[in-house]
């Protein structure tokens, strides 16, 4: 425990100095998804033989279905091919043995497996996954939508029930861009930065990881190293779940949908300023969507739009399991 203790002093430490002479935005996701790519084949290769699971399906139609898969290499993903067109599809998260799970998370045992889609008579946990990737996207087009001249820092993206009607992203950007109050124009050319990760159908892969190797991902950011060690300390087991979509590694609180494709209406809807931080001027990025299964109409989109640019006034834990009871569902519109 002290030996670890150690190492993560040091990091910081190595941290710090990283920030002090920043990398280009460009190196930096190098570096991270370098580590995230080594660490991913370290824990396949945990797996040389093929040893195979038992995978009870459940869900309408498919009680009763088992299914034989590889263990450590087969995900829920690779259960939804075995099935029908409209799982593969439709499916957006999964329950392992009742726990929430990525689709394309490894199975590691034998379980019961149930498919969730947007559509469900219960889709509480789907939504929430929902909004927690359509934050992560927003975030990913943050980091990239600026000049290398300019530096992104990604707070701890706030866990919002869609209820509040807009998700959102914390960031701080360059200081040079103290200044700089974005437009409608701004806006539309971030929504146009989503959408495209939205039009390439990305996967976000799942890893979960020690802290050392989230800390060595995050080793340019003193803030993500600060975030990685809180979620390590709120964690069961002491680890840490990062995700990566493209060339972007995230941190995350919970698990996300399975690919970029299943958000349909996607816009970025306002950037306000929360002040002065410790890692200098915050501002939070907000937006709202719909998934692929669950469209509106343009007059009932705009209303939605008119709520979300509000800024939204992040609850604390209490508050978030009241205003998201276990039927709360985003607004069913016309398909």
């Amino acid at each position: 425990m002290a030996t670890r203790t150690v190492c993560q002093v040091l990091q910081r430490r190595f941290a710090t100095s990283a920030a002090a002479v920043r990398a280009p935005a460009t190196e930096v996701r190098g570096q991270r998804n370098g580590v995230f790519s080594r660490e991913q084949a370290r824990q396949r290769a945990l797996y040389p033989r093929i040893e195979k699971i038992e995978v009870s399906m459940q869900g309408p139609g498919l009680d009763g279905t088992l299914l034989i898969m590889n263990r450590g290499m087969s995900t829920p993903l690779s259960c939804a091919r075995h099935l029908t067109e409209h799982h593969l599809t439709n499916s957006a998260l999964a329950l392992v043995d009742g726990e929430p799970w990525s689709l394309h998370q490894p199975l590691t045992h034998s379980c019961s497996l149930t498919l969730l889609t947007f559509k469900d008579s219960d889709p509480t946990l789907v939504n929430q996954a929902y909004w927690r990737s359509c934050a992560a996207l927003l975030g990913q087009v943050l980091e990239t939508a600026f000049k290398d001249d300019f530096t992104v820092e990604l707070l701890n993206t706030p866990e919002v029930p869609v209820t509040l009607g807009a998700f959102c992203c914390d960031v701080v950007l360059d200081p040079q861009l103290d200044s700089w109050t974005p437009s409608e124009e701004s806006l539309r050319s971030l929504t146009r930065g989503a959408q495209q990760l939205i039009h390439q159908d990305l996967a976000w892969e799942p890893l979960e990881v020690v802290p050392s190797v989230a800390l060595e991902i995050f080793s340019h950011s003193r803030c993500k190293q600060e975030e990685v060690e809180q979620k390590a300390a709120q964690s069961p087991k002491g680890t840490v779940m990062l995700h990566r979509c493209g060339d972007h590694v995230l941190l995350s609180a919970g698990p996300l949908v399975a690919r970029t494709g299943l958000c349909s209406q996607y816009e970025v809807t306002a950037v306000h300023s929360l002040g002065q931080g410790p890692w200098g001027l915050q501002r939070r990025a907000q937006g709202l969507s719909l998934p692929l299964q669950l469209q509106a109409h343009h007059t009932v989109w705009r209303k939605l739009r008119q709520r979300a640019e509000k800024m939204v006034e992040v609850p604390t834990t209490e508050e978030v399991n009241r205003l998201s009871p276990p039927d709360s569902t985003p607004p069913r519109t016309s398909q």
